[in-house]
């Protein structure tokens, strides 16, 4: 009778069971999995991480109502932020507790939530914006030429992938724009020819990464696993690819590593052209690229289109977002005589 071996002594000791992530980490995921954008995603983890620091590192679940308030009212006395920055805050406060901690406490709907002041906006007249358009050039100052040409916001049309050019019917399929909607805006015939030679500078850029065995592009929804070779083909790829690689923050989907992309351009980039020229212009308005979108609007209501045209144009969900540029109609200001006119 064969004998049992002896049971060792020795305590067998099990896996060690995976550290739960932390607190700003499950945010992130939590981010991701609900396909917010990346910027989003930064901007809320980054007020997380202001609100506990500025507790004195405190875990989210020990505070309250009292401590949001505190935060927020930081931010608005001390920091002297704009309102809308405020309510940015406050929107990531409260994704954190409702969402991520899963905490339904009656006082996140009663902290008091930031009024915006009613602005007019900053609008270029078309003698501006053609000598602003004229100190501008390169790929800097194509970008800035479609953002008045088409209305279109900045991340949009840094966004834009090469499928959505539609030449023909001289178009622009605007993809995931606020809202995560998508519209159709004009292609301006005077774009034609230098959207055709900007395109073929970014397919030889392309084809130069294939070959060094990179040209993987970053596609929205998980659409890499059920198209494999989609973020390779040109059709996904940027039509204003940065000039440089780097690392993509999102892992990839299909293996969860940090793959080396091409981004498009950055926004800081077209930002500080802009400002630069509008410096040597000597334009004495503060200027940005989204000003270049205000005036769009602007001059096409001068020119006579219809406000639900433009409205669809700029994208905007309610007309009355729209008729903030009515103010150019002459109804306003320059609608009446002034009585020292009269005089």
């Amino acid at each position: 009778m064969t004998e049992r071996p002896a049971e060792s002594s020795q305590p067998t000791s099990d896996p060690v069971a995976p550290r739960p992530p932390k607190l700003l980490e499950r945010m992130r995921i939590h981010l991701r999995t609900r396909h917010y954008s990346i910027r989003t995603e930064e901007a809320y983890i980054d007020w997380a991480r202001r609100f506990i620091v500025f507790h004195g590192k405190r875990h989210p679940q020990e505070m309250g109502a009292a401590d949001v308030e505190a935060f927020l009212s930081h931010l608005a006395v001390d920091r002297q932020v704009s309102a809308s920055t405020q309510n940015q805050a406050k929107a990531a406060l409260l994704y954190l507790y409702k969402q991520v901690l899963e905490t339904d406490l009656p006082w996140l709907n009663e902290v008091v939530q930031a009024k915006t002041p009613k602005r007019l906006p900053v609008v270029l007249t078309p003698t501006e914006v053609r000598e602003l358009l004229l100190h501008m050039d390169g790929t800097t100052g194509l970008i800035a030429q479609l953002l008045y040409g088409t209305g279109m916001r900045l991340l949009e049309a840094l966004r834009l992938r090469v499928k959505d050019v539609e030449f023909a019917r001289r178009e622009i399929v605007v993809r995931e724009g606020k809202g995560n909607k998508d519209r159709v805006t004009v292609l301006p015939e005077n774009l034609i020819a230098p959207l055709q030679a900007q395109l073929q500078k970014a397919r030889a850029l392309h084809e130069k990464d294939l070959a060094a065995g990179f040209g993987r592009v970053y596609l929205p929804y998980a659409l890499a696993v059920k198209y494999p070779q989609a973020d390779q083909s040109w059709a996904w790829q940027w039509v204003f690819p940065s000039p440089v690689r780097s690392t993509d923050p999102r892992p990839d989907v299909r293996t969860g590593e940090l793959l080396e992309r091409r981004h498009h351009v950055y926004p800081e980039s077209v930002q500080r052209a802009v400002r630069e020229a509008a410096r040597r212009t000597q334009i004495a308005k503060p200027v940005s690229p989204h000003v270049l979108r205000h005036s769009f609007a602007t001059h096409l209501l001068q020119a006579g289109y219809d406000i639900r045209t433009v409205q669809e144009l700029l994208g905007h969900a309610d007309v009355s977002t729209t008729m903030i540029y009515t103010h150019v109609l002459n109804k306003g200001g320059r609608g009446i005589l002034s009585p020292l006119d009269a005089l």
